[in-house]
């Protein structure tokens, strides 16, 4: 009995730290990709290009995503999760390396290309299963919810480490030349990273086959078949999921406006907003940890619409509220805004646990969840740009904050009828 134990206890470290490392990967291999978002100025002047060249690079970008989302998951299906994850991020690291030589707006172009498919086609639903067949379904919520926080809190300590290279090789210069010397090592930082990760998860990461800690099937029946396709498009849940995170993903992209939003609406100084904003960042961790822990005590389903329901609620006020109000007022609920969305964010993949998916299947499945889900990508940017041509800054951000409500309200009932479909399966 005691060697029973012992053995347990030594098949869960190995899978918590298989684990560990898929949390790593996933918050190391996006920040390079969106750099821009702290170093917006200094990528425009290094690589002498203007912000529309920049935005249409990620429009391409948004593109790349959305097209890979769906054949990512065929893809873990048919090859090993592991090396796709190695993949992913030698490629993502070769990209960076290629980066940092400040080549031409063309290649720059190629590169983000790259990194579209290196960083959803070949990763996304690889790293998305791995964390699903590591865990129990006990643990479903915590895992995803841990995946999300401690995605957030890589990103936040990676971005401090960036952020003290980038300063100290500043210094006090401003032209162009002190710019490029300050923004390149941070550049070859991310790099080296993902590549010292890719080396642990070709190490230390058990093949497919070997994962899946609730059930063990014949090499046959595990062999992945178009003709298998039908079983995911004839499943509800996978429809409902979709759904779900479609709703909760376009709450959590108003979390991108908000420091435009206090600004220009609001009338809050740079410098504060900005203060605001890092507090929000820091609700990543604490917002991914309590979802997960809510959707192990009280059942996912539920814990998402409450938290769907609630984000809606904070747009309304956000959207209504008079501006005379104190900014302690504003500055408290964008805090409180960017923590629930972070909930939603860190238990919306915990319902594929529940969702009655093989694990053959598991990978598409979460493709075909994915495009629905993140459309809004693709959606949301039309939407604000048709918005913000015709409206004041005022009267846009009012309209998006409702309209992002009235998505966040419908999803909050999908996932009430998602726990019913559930809930009468098992009567």
């Amino acid at each position: 009995m005691k060697g029973m134990g012992s053995k347990m206890k030594k098949e869960n470290s190995k899978r918590y730290f298989q684990f560990m490392l898929i949390i790593l990967a996933a918050g190391s291999i996006y920040p390079l990709i969106y750099l821009k978002a702290q170093y917006q100025e200094t990528i425009l002047q290094v690589y002498n290009m203007s912000i529309q060249q920049l935005n249409w690079i990620y429009t391409i970008l948004g593109f790349v995503f959305i097209l890979g989302y769906f054949p990512s998951g065929m893809l873990c299906d048919k090859f090993s999760a592991k090396n796709l994850l190695t993949l992913s991020l030698l490629g993502t690291a070769i990209g960076g390396f290629w980066f940092a030589q400040v080549p031409s707006y063309n290649s720059v172009i190629i590169i983000f290309a790259i990194w579209g498919i290196f960083s959803v086609f070949t990763f996304w639903g690889a790293h998305l299963k791995v964390v699903k067949m590591l865990s129990t379904a006990n643990e479903d919520g915590r895992f995803f919810g841990i995946l999300d926080s401690g995605r957030g809190l890589v990103e936040a300590v990676l971005a401090s480490i960036a952020l003290a290279i980038f300063t100290g090789k500043l210094g006090a210069g401003v032209d162009v030349a002190s710019q490029k010397a300050a923004i390149v090592p941070v550049i070859y930082m991310y790099s080296i990273v993902l590549l010292v990760i890719a080396v642990l998860i070709y190490i230390f990461v058990k093949e497919d086959t070997n994962l899946n800690i609730e059930e063990t099937t014949d090499q046959e029946e595990s062999k992945f078949k178009f003709s298998d396709l039908g079983k995911i498009f004839k499943n509800k849940y996978v429809l409902y999921q979709g759904l779900i995170i479609f709703a909760g993903y376009t709450l959590y992209w108003t979390n991108y406006y908000f420091s435009g939003y206090l600004q220009t609406s609001v009338g809050i100084a740079p410098a504060t907003v900005g203060t605001i904003m890092v507090a929000v960042l820091w609700m990543r961790p604490i917002g991914g940890l309590l979802g997960g822990i809510a959707a192990d005590k009280i059942g996912k389903s539920i814990t998402i619409a409450v938290a769907l329901v609630g984000g809606s609620l904070c747009l309304l006020v956000l959207a209504l509220a008079p501006k005379t109000l104190p900014i302690t007022f504003f500055s408290a609920l964008i805090v409180i805004t960017g923590l629930v969305l972070y909930i939603i964010r860190g238990t919306y993949w915990s319902l594929l646990g529940e969702s009655k998916i093989d694990n053959v299947l598991m990978g598409t499945a979460i493709g075909v969840i994915s495009f629905i889900g993140y459309l809004p990508d693709i959606l949301i940017p039309y939407l604000n740009t048709f918005l913000w041509d015709n409206l004041s800054d005022a009267a846009a951000n009012k309209t998006y904050f409702l309209v992002s409500m009235g998505i966040g309200l419908v999803g909050a009932f999908v996932a009430i009828l998602y726990r019913k479909a559930r809930k009468s399966e098992k009567v």
